[in-house]
């Protein structure tokens, strides 16, 4: 099953646009099932392997009689993810409680798909059984595993059919435990005594259909019972979002129906929607209950994205490893690494076709905010894009994937409001990122402010650093948050006078600083990348000279942006080392 995979130039162009077709996502998928499979290899070879051995030669014997039924179980999310945790040198290993054991459970389920005949022993997890894509069998007992036998009824073998064996109809499922045997319903896709089925949602519109398991049986996955809605729930807004998607996405419903694999159900947030996927679980989307058809499908174009790109990163290498979280990206709080700055620029990509076809149609107060959202997300995809062609160590490829990604954000055109607005939020949340994160040079802001008290230019600005952020990170607060809500109703940024002295009057003021960048950036100020980019350092500076200069008032922060600058004519410019990125032809309006 292990295979040589080559992605073609013209896949890999398409892909890095943001689409590919269901061509290049099953050549995706593809390729994911022979990195399982390496990652299986190498579990065997390793200390885990006597672990692992029974289940992975079960898994081959299902191979050999039914290969569909065999592939289902490798793709699907749960192989994924424990391979790549059993791989990492099961940190669990020395201590008895290796994961590589988990592997019989993902074998079971093959061989019942296979309507196999076979003996494993699984896991127990807290007195569960899980059987990922079947079910879940619960209130086993203080035990540390289970045997679970499969047993073909006579001439009742389907073949390959992994989604109607998956509903036992061609074998009875057995769990042995000591001193008793649990004996599962015939169609365990129905509820039972003490066991709970995995739901399939399916959705078909248009000829193009998607069936998937909306999984709860993997113990490091939350359960059903955590979640806000009920698989009927899910079923009816699936089927809602899957004729939005067939309609108005139909190329990306292609690339769904060819690799989407599972939902997995988030308990739901305090507010808003929560998602996510892993890098290991290609296909599968992690959500919180969407409420509404339009979030779903949006959810489901913006996470794939992120399975297609880790994927399409295990054949090539688009940048040199740095794995230091120092990057700015406008969608996120907190500092990413290379990696995250592309999967959040290629996810943007999702959003960016949805909101753009959204902002076409519909009735004007649903249109207004389709375009607002769709300025803000094509801000921010530029800004992510010139951040990741400044700073990151691209290869050939990555370079190549960053240019295709580039022109199709380049392609989406808005209107001058909008954009200006959203250029302003951008601005304005770019000084606070630094605010939080950027940490000047001490000495080098004493030596500057000795050079501006002596008259002499600033010269190269000094290198900054980016503090590392330590456990979940909320955004800026409460005021930043107001002062970029108002934005949407402002035609223009208050002049930038009106915000320096803002500033100086309350320094420690975040919205303040916001305000002060988005006026300097919309009005093109000398200065303005300073004001942006660098804005830690004239907060600092403007700090020094505050508390230094006896007798006098510090300059405001626009002369000392300017004179930070080094350029005084320049509307945008922040000098030559100023440590901000270079202009690579990017606006943010």
């Amino acid at each position: 099953m292990i295979a040589t995979h080559v992605i073609p130039d013209p896949v890999f162009d398409a892909l890095a646009a943001g689409g590919g077709g269901p061509e290049a996502v099953r050549l995706l998928r593809q390729a994911r099932r022979s990195r399982n499979l390496l990652l299986l290899r190498r579990i065997l070879d390793g200390p885990c392997g006597p672990a692992a051995e029974p289940a992975a030669a079960l898994l081959a014997r299902v191979e050999r009689a039914d290969p569909a039924a065999a592939r289902s179980v490798i793709d699907a999310s749960s192989f994924g993810t424990w391979a790549a945790r059993a791989a990492g040198d099961c940190p669990a290993h020395r201590h008895g409680g290796c994961s590589a054991g988990d592997l019989g459970a993902l074998a079971a389920v093959a061989a019942v798909r296979a309507g196999t005949g076979a003996e494993i022993a699984v896991p127990v997890h807290d007195g569960a059984l899980y059987l990922s894509g079947l079910g879940t069998a619960t209130r086993l007992g203080p035990v540390g595993e289970a045997l679970v036998v499969v047993t073909p009824r006579p001439q009742a073998h389907l073949g390959a059919d992994g989604a109607r064996s998956a509903r036992g109809h061609g074998c009875q499922v057995e769990i042995r435990l000591p001193g008793e045997v649990r004996r599962l319903p015939r169609d365990p896709g129905r509820e039972g005594h003490d066991w709970q089925p995995v739901a399939f949602l399916e959705a078909r519109h248009r000829g193009l259909a998607l069936r998937l398991p909306l999984e709860t049986a993997d113990p490091r996955l939350p359960s059903l019972d955590t979640a806000s809605a009920r698989p009927a729930a899910w079923q009816e807004l699936l089927r809602s979002a899957w004729r939005i998607l067939v309609d108005s996405h139909p190329g990306r419903a292609e690339e769904l129906a060819a690799g989407l694999g599972a939902v997995v159900p988030l308990p739901a947030p305090a507010r808003g929607v929560t998602s996510a996927t892993s890098r290991h679980a290609f296909g599968t989307v992690l959500a919180s209950w969407p409420a509404d058809p339009d979030r779903l499908a949006l959810t489901l174009l913006h996470e794939f994205q992120h399975s297609k790109l880790s994927a399409l990163a295990d054949l090539v290498t688009l940048h040199e490893p740095d794995g230091r979280p120092r990057l700015y990206v406008p969608w996120r709080p907190d500092p990413r690494p290379p990696a995250g700055l592309l999967q959040g620029i290629y996810a943007h990509l999702g959003d960016l076709a949805f909101w753009q076809q959204r902002s076409a149609g519909r009735t004007a107060p649903e249109r207004t905010d389709a375009v607002w959202r769709l300025a803000l997300i094509r801000a921010q995809a530029e800004r992510g894009v010139t951040e990741a062609a400044s700073r990151l160590r691209l290869t050939r490829l990555g370079a190549r994937f960053l240019d295709r990604a580039a022109q199709t954000v380049r392609a989406v055109s808005l209107d001058p409001g909008p954009a200006r607005v959203a250029a302003r939020v951008e601005a304005g949340t770019e000084a606070v990122w630094r605010l939080r994160w950027a940490v000047p040079d001490g000495t080098a802001v004493k030596q500057l402010a000795e050079q501006w008290r002596a008259g002499l230019p600033a010269g190269p600005l000094p290198s900054g650093d980016i503090r590392p952020a330590s456990g979940p990170v909320a955004g800026p607060g409460a005021e930043f948050g107001r002062w970029a809500a108002r934005q949407r109703g402002a035609h223009r940024a208050p002049p930038a006078h009106q915000t320096a002295e803002a500033v100086a009057a309350a320094p420690d003021r975040l919205a303040h600083w916001a305000a002060l960048a988005a006026s300097v950036t919309e009005e093109r100020l000398p200065g303005a990348a300073v004001l942006r980019r660098r804005t830690e350092l004239v907060r600092d500076l403007h700090h020094e000279l505050a508390t230094t200069t006896a007798g006098t008032h510090p300059p405001d922060p626009l002369t000392l942006a300017a004179w930070l600058a080094g350029n005084p004519a320049a509307a945008t410019d922040a000098g030559p080392d100023t440590g901000a990125p270079r202009d690579t032809g990017w606006s943010t309006g």
